[in-house]
């Protein structure tokens, strides 16, 4: 009776130790709040967009373009989420590239912001940048499991090649400087270069394209629609990425439209995980 006992506790250890992990993840490049777009300005579409977050409940959301005005009406929308990152223009100011984490299953142990740059530590643009550039990272405990992971989140330059690849490069050099546990990871972000480019090309010999390895797939491969609701959609170039140890179950590009408006000028790239 004793050895039974004993045996069913063993199993129910390995069991327990084994049990797959869900994180859903999301990235969206919400278009900064810029007068000119005139229809399309933010004040016309955030509730919209906020909405569309709330309903999909990502346990992690990078943002991007997020000016702040748009994060503070973002952290009024979220209320179960916090935020974390800095503006490219140092402290709260410019554009961010931060992240939302669910409260209620996520914990932040640490963050970070830094930039694209020969001078990652300090407000600078890198190389042949147009711009700026910065990412965010923090390191999350998943309360339910105790499982740590690592997300960073960035926006790569619109113009600079050479920018676009150093800057790629300076991230990874990060995550191999903070990463000495061999944590899960996800990167995510408007990278503005497509699947066939030299950085892409190159972070696929580290990490995974969460949409190549989906065992399901919803919703258009292009991401970014430039607010044309009657043209086709095919430029991808909004990403996450994945390190091994996680199962990508769903990919969705979620195309929504209220009236032929859409709530960005692109769509956020959406993702089921398992982390075994």
């Amino acid at each position: 009776m004793i050895i039974r006992v004993f045996c069913l506790l063993v199993c129910l250890m390995i069991f327990g130790s084994s049990k797959s992990q869900h994180l859903s993840a999301m990235t969206y490049n919400l278009r900064l709040d810029i007068a000119s777009d005139n229809e399309n300005a933010w004040a016309h579409r955030k509730e919209f967009l906020s909405s569309q977050v709330l309903f999909l409940e990502p346990d992690i959301l990078g943002v991007q373009e997020a000016r702040p005005n748009q994060v503070e009406d973002l952290k009024k929308a979220l209320k179960d989420y916090k935020f974390i990152g800095n503006g490219r223009d140092g402290g709260q100011e410019g554009e961010h590239s931060g992240i939302f984490y669910n409260t209620n299953k996520i914990k932040l142990e640490q963050t970070h912001t830094f930039w694209l740059s020969e001078t990652p530590d300090m407000v600078s643009k890198g190389w042949d940048a147009a711009y700026p550039r910065v990412c965010t990272y923090g390191l999350f405990t998943m309360k339910e499991s105790s499982q740590k992971i690592w997300v960073f989140n960035t926006h790569l330059d619109h113009v600079g090649t050479t920018a676009q690849r150093e800057g790629m490069l300076l991230i990874l050099n990060k995550i191999k400087t903070v990463n000495t546990q061999n944590l899960p990871v996800l990167i995510m972000g408007d990278f503005n270069v497509e699947p066939d480019s030299e950085v892409v090309t190159h972070l696929k010999t580290k990490y995974s394209d969460s949409r190549e390895k989906a065992k399901l797939i919803f919703g258009p491969e292009g991401t970014f629609n430039a607010f044309k609701y009657n043209e086709a959609v095919t430029q991808r170039i909004d990403y996450i990425m994945v390190s091994d140890q996680f199962e990508v179950v769903k990919y969705a590009t979620f195309s929504s439209a209220i009236d032929f408006k859409f709530p960005s000028d692109h769509f956020p790239v959406y993702v089921d995980l398992l982390l075994n």
